[in-house]
C-alpha cells in the first residue's frame, strides 16, 4: 500500500509539472536530465518518453547559450541560484526567447540532490522590449534614427576609426525656411517634405554611412568611407543636390533650401562633443552669411565664434555699468561747408579709457537683448543731449540715430520711440533714423516697414544707409518709407580711382530726385572727393575731410558759434 500511494503521489506530481507552462526540468548533479514536464519537451523538441533517460541537459541547449547555461549549472552546483536568458528553435517554428532559474534541491541532510530549472517563456516581453527601444531609438516622423541614439553611433564610429586610423567626416544639415513651408502651406505639407528628405538622405547612404533627424528641420549625416575633407565636400553637394529637387504636396511645389556644415574626424574634433560643435559652427557661419550650400570648418571660425563670445561680454558690460557716451558727426554742405545736421555715433569707455567705436562690439548687435539694450541707453542720451541744447535756447539741428535690425523684432518700436520723443518734449522733425538695407530684408522686416511709416508719418525722416551694399533695388525702394539715401563710403572712397564706381555714385545721384529721396554721401576725406560729388548733384555729405567726431560739449559750443554767426 505504501508503494502504490508513493507512486500515486509521483503521478500527481508529474501531472502537476506537465499542467505548468513552464519549461521544468530536474538536473542530476552530473548534469543529466532525470526529469522534464511536457512543456519542456515541447520547447526543446524532445519525445515525452525520453525525458528521463540520463540525457545532457546542456546538450539540449542551442550552441550559443551553452556557455552561459555551463556557468550557471556550475554555481547551481555550489548551492547558490543562478540565471540566464537563452533561445530555442524548432524547424518550422519562429525562435523563442527564455529565462532559465536554476535552484539547488536539498535533501534532509542539506546536501544537494539535485538542480530544479524553471525556464519561462518571455518571447512577447523581449519583442515589446524591442519596439519600446525601437521606439526611443527611431524617430517616429521619418525612420531614421534619432538624436537619442546618434550620440551612441558617433562615439562607436571614432571608436572604430581610432583603432583602424580612418577619418570620417560629420555633416548638419538645416533646412532654410522651413517655417515658411508650415505657416503658407500648413504642417502636414512640411511633414511631407522632412519625410521625402529623409528619404532621399537614406538612399544616398553606403553602409558605412549614418543618417539621423536630430529634431525639427535639422538632419546629420556621419560618412564613414571618406578620404579627406574634399571628399566629403563633394559628397555633400551631392547630397544637397538631391535634397533639393522638386517636392510637390497635392500638386502644389514646396520651396525651400538646405544649408549643411561639415567637419572632419580626427582633424577638426577629437571628440563627438568638438566634432558635433565644428560643423555647428560651420554651419552657423554659413546661415549667417548667406543661406544654402555646403562650409568646412576652419579654425578661423573658432576665433571668430571666440572673438564674438568676447563683444557680448563686453556689450553685457556696456549695458551693465552705462558706459555709452553718444558723439556727434557733422553732415555739412558741400557748396560751403555749413553744418546743417549731426549723426549721432555710438562710443563707449570704461572710467578714464580712451573711447571705443561700436565696432569693437558688432556681435552684441546679432542680439536682441543686447542691441535693444544699447540701443535705448544710446536714445536716451542723444535725446538727453538735445534736450540740453533746446533748453540753452541754441539752434538745434536734426540728428540722426542708427538703429538694428534686432530692435525691430518686438512690434512696438515706432511707439516706444514717439514716447520717448515726448518725454523729452522733442519735436519729431529733430530725429532722423538710419537703417540698412538688411533691416528690410531679414526677419522682422514686416515689423521694420510697420514702424518707420507710423515714424514716417509723425514727422521723423528715414534714411537708408551704406546704400548699394546690400539686397535693395530701385525699383523697390518706392515701397519703403524712406526719405533719404546715403551712399555708402566703400564707394566714395574708391570713386576717384574707378570710374566703374564713379558712374554707380553719379546714376544713384540722378535716380534719387525721381524717387523724391535726398541722396547723402558719408566717408568723405578728400577735397577731390568733395568736388567730385558736388558736381555730380551730391547736396549734403559727411567724414572726416571736416574734422572727426565730436562730443556733446564740442557740439554744444558748435551750436553756440553758429548761432553768433
Amino acid at each position: 500500500m505504501r508503494g502504490e500511494a508513493q507512486a500515486r503521489q509521483l503521478e500527481v506530481q508529474t501531472e502537476m509539472l506537465d499542467a505548468s507552462i513552464d519549461c521544468i526540468k530536474i538536473i542530476n548533479r552530473d548534469g543529466t536530465l532525470r526529469h522534464m514536464n511536457r512543456s519542456g519537451c515541447l520547447a526543446l523538441g524532445v519525445a515525452e518518453g525520453e525525458s528521463g533517460f540520463g540525457m545532457k541537459w546542456l546538450e539540449l541547449l542551442p550552441a550559443e547559450v551553452r556557455k552561459r547555461g555551463s556557468r550557471a549549472l556550475a554555481s547551481a552546483r555550489r548551492g547558490r541560484s543562478a540565471r540566464f536568458t537563452g533561445r530555442s528553435v524548432i524547424s518550422g517554428e519562429k525562435p523563442r526567447e527564455w529565462d532559465n532559474v536554476l535552484t539547488p534541491m536539498r535533501g534532509e541532510d542539506n546536501e544537494i540532490t539535485g538542480i530544479l530549472c524553471v525556464s519561462r517563456e518571455v518571447t512577447l516581453e523581449r519583442e515589446a522590449e524591442k519596439r519600446l527601444r525601437m521606439a526611443s531609438e527611431v524617430d517616429a516622423l521619418t525612420g531614421l534614427p534619432n538624436r537619442r541614439i546618434f550620440r551612441a553611433r558617433l562615439n562607436r564610429m571614432i571608436d572604430k576609426s581610432r583603432q583602424s586610423g580612418q577619418v570620417f567626416g560629420l555633416m548638419l544639415f538645416d533646412l532654410d525656411y522651413f517655417k515658411h513651408v508650415n505657416d503658407t502651406m500648413g504642417h502636414i505639407a512640411g511633414d511631407h517634405l522632412l519625410r521625402e528628405l529623409s528619404r532621399r538622405l537614406a538612399s544616398a547612404l553606403t553602409g558605412g554611412d549614418i543618417a539621423v533627424r536630430l529634431g525639427g528641420d535639422e538632419f546629420a549625416v556621419v560618412l564613414g568611407n571618406v578620404a579627406d575633407a574634399e571628399a566629403v565636400q563633394s559628397k555633400a553637394e551631392d547630397l544637397l543636390s538631391r535634397m533639393s529637387r522638386p517636392v510637390t504636396y497635392r500638386g502644389r511645389p514646396i520651396h525651400w533650401g538646405v544649408s549643411a556644415g561639415c567637419a572632419m574626424f580626427p582633424a577638426d574634433g577629437g571628440d563627438a562633443q568638438l566634432l558635433m560643435r565644428c560643423a555647428d559652427m560651420a554651419l552657423n557661419d554659413l546661415k549667417t552669411s548667406r543661406r544654402g550650400g555646403v562650409l568646412m570648418y576652419s579654425r578661423s571660425m573658432q576665433q571668430a565664434m571666440e572673438q564674438a563670445a568676447t563683444e557680448r561680454a563686453v556689450a553685457r558690460e556696456i549695458v551693465r555699468e552705462d558706459f555709452v557716451e553718444p558723439h556727434y558727426q557733422p553732415k555739412v554742405r558741400l557748396k560751403d561747408g555749413v553744418t546743417v545736421g549731426f549723426e549721432a555715433l555710438l562710443r563707449w569707455r570704461r572710467g578714464d579709457e580712451s573711447f571705443q567705436p561700436a565696432s569693437t562690439v558688432a556681435e552684441a548687435f546679432r542680439d536682441y537683448q543686447l542691441a535693444t539694450g544699447i540701443g535705448q541707453s544710446m536714445l536716451g542720451k542723444v535725446l538727453r543731449d538735445i534736450q540740453e541744447w533746446k533748453q540753452q535756447r541754441l539752434q538745434v539741428m536734426p540728428v540722426s540715430i542708427n538703429v538694428s535690425p534686432m530692435e525691430f523684432l518686438y512690434d512696438d518700436f515706432a511707439e516706444s520711440l514717439l514716447a520717448r520723443l515726448d518725454e523729452f518734449q522733442i519735436e519729431p522733425s529733430l530725429i532722423e533714423i538710419e537703417i540698412t538695407e538688411q533691416v528690410l530684408a531679414e526677419r522682422g522686416s514686416g515689423y521694420a516697414v510697420r514702424a518707420l511709416r507710423m515714424l514716417k508719418k509723425a514727422g521723423v525722416r528715414i534714411a537708408l544707409d551704406d546704400f548699394g551694399t546690400g539686397y535693395s533695388s530701385f525699383k523697390h525702394l518706392s515701397e519703403y518709407p524712406v526719405d533719404c539715401l546715403k551712399i555708402d563710403r566703400s564707394f566714395i572712397a574708391r570713386m576717384a580711382e574707378e570710374p566703374g564706381i564713379l558712374k554707380i555714385v553719379q546714376a544713384i545721384l540722378q535716380m534719387g530726385p525721381h524717387l523724391s529721396l535726398e541722396v547723402q554721401a558719408e566717408g568723405i576725406e578728400t577735397g577731390r572727393q568733395r568736388a567730385m560729388l558736388y558736381r555730380a548733384g551730391c547736396s549734403i555729405g559727411q567724414g572726416f575731410l571736416w574734422g572727426g567726431v565730436l562730443t556733446a560739449e564740442q557740439v554744444t559750443a558748435h551750436l553756440a558759434w553758429a548761432d553768433e554767426e
